[in-house]
C-alpha cells in the first residue's frame, strides 16, 4: 500500500512538474516597440509632417514677435539714457505688455499643439493595436507584449507591425 501511495505520488510529481515545461514550450510571445513604430512608421511621420504644417505658422508668427520684442527692448535700452521719466515708464510698461502677450500665445500655442499631438498620436496607436491584433491572431501568438525593460531579439515583432502599418492603406484604417 505504502509503495503503491509512493509511485502514485510520484507520478503526480512528475506530471506536476512536466506541464509547465509543455505549455511553455508551446506559448508564443511578441514584443512590440511603442516608441519605434511611433517614430519610423510611415503613419507617424505622416502624423508628424502633418502638425508641422498645421502649427508651422502660428510658430513663425511667435518667432517674429518675439525678435521684434527684442528689437524693441534694445532700442529702449540705447535710448533709456536720453528718455524722460515718464516716456520711460511708458516705453517699459509696453514692453511688459508685449512679453506678457507673447508668453500668452506661446502657452496657447503649446496647449493646442500638445492636443493635436495626442489626437494624432491615438490614431496612430489604434492603427497599430489593429495591426498587432491582426499578426497575433494570423500568425497564432499568446501573448504580445508592448514597451518592456528587456526582451530578445528573437521575440521582437515591431518590424512586422512598421512594415503592415506602411502597407495599410490610411482610409482602410479609419
Amino acid at each position: 500500500m505504502m509503495k503503491s501511495m509512493l509511485l502514485t505520488l510520484a507520478s503526480a510529481a512528475s506530471l506536476l512538474l512536466s506541464a509547465p515545461v509543455l505549455q511553455a514550450q508551446e506559448l508564443k510571445i511578441g514584443f512590440v516597440s511603442s516608441d519605434r513604430v511611433l517614430r519610423d512608421a510611415l503613419p507617424a511621420k505622416a502624423a508628424q509632417a502633418k502638425l508641422e504644417t498645421e502649427f508651422s505658422r502660428r510658430d513663425k508668427e511667435l518667432n517674429e514677435a518675439a525678435a521684434k520684442l527684442k528689437a524693441a527692448d534694445d532700442r529702449f535700452q540705447k535710448d533709456q539714457p536720453t528718455l524722460g521719466e515718464t516716456e520711460r515708464g511708458r516705453r517699459q510698461r509696453e514692453l511688459v505688455e508685449q512679453e506678457r502677450d507673447i508668453q500668452r500665445k506661446r502657452r496657447e500655442f503649446q496647449e493646442d499643439l500638445n492636443q493635436r499631438k495626442n489626437e494624432e498620436l491615438a490614431a496612430v496607436v489604434e492603427r497599430a493595436n489593429k495591426v498587432i491584433k491582426q499578426i497575433a491572431e494570423q500568425e497564432k501568438y499568446d501573448l504580445i507584449i508592448q514597451d518592456a525593460v528587456h526582451w530578445s531579439a528573437r521575440v521582437d515583432i515591431t518590424d512586422k507591425v512598421i512594415k503592415a502599418l506602411n502597407a495599410a492603406p490610411p482610409a482602410a484604417a479609419r
